[in-house]
């Protein structure tokens, strides 16, 4: 085992995706500040349910009070951000369910938020979800699993420094 992690480097670092949907990259985000990179790399998510899971394990860095966002430190060191939607914060905590606090660990697949996909909808909001790492900078490798459905259990973001 050891000359295989010589030849090939340590294996590399995963993200679930946090929400069932079809992952697409992020700059298909109608909004520059996720379309851009401007918060870090990574995908989003059109979801086709209402709950957010721990794409890691880590620690709820900030679970926003309105339940629209939540961000996360991985174990590994990566500093994540999951937003519900485009603007949803103007809903201050309508349709949505927080089921994590700040400073609480969570497993892979832990549940952190529910929504109401189909209100947030028929109130006219955008449900796109992005997932960044915002010290992506700080990644020599960064690749993205995109343009299928997923599920929390499947991975679409790779990472190594």
């Amino acid at each position: 085992m050891g000359l295989l992690k010589k030849l090939f480097g340590k294996p590399l670092d995963e993200l679930t995706a946090p929400v069932a949907g079809n992952a697409v990259p992020v700059s298909q985000v109608p909004d520059p500040t996720f379309a851009e990179e401007l918060l870090g790399k990574g995908i989003a998510i059109e979801p086709t349910e209402g709950k957010i899971f721990a794409p890691c394990d880590g620690t709820v860095d900030m679970m926003f009070e309105t339940g629209h966002a939540v961000s996360l430190v991985a174990d590994f060191g990566a500093e994540i951000l999951i937003h519900v939607g485009l603007e949803t914060v103007s809903l201050k905590g309508k349709h949505f369910t927080i089921h994590a606090a700040n400073g609480d660990k969570v497993k892979k697949g832990d549940l952190l938020i529910e929504f109401d996909l189909d209100a947030i909808k028929a109130e006219g909001f955008n449900t796109i979800t992005p997932m960044l790492v915002c010290n992506s900078a700080d990644y020599n490798t960064f690749k993205t699993n995109v343009g299928k459905a997923v599920t929390n259990n499947d991975v679409v973001i790779e990472l190594s420094k």
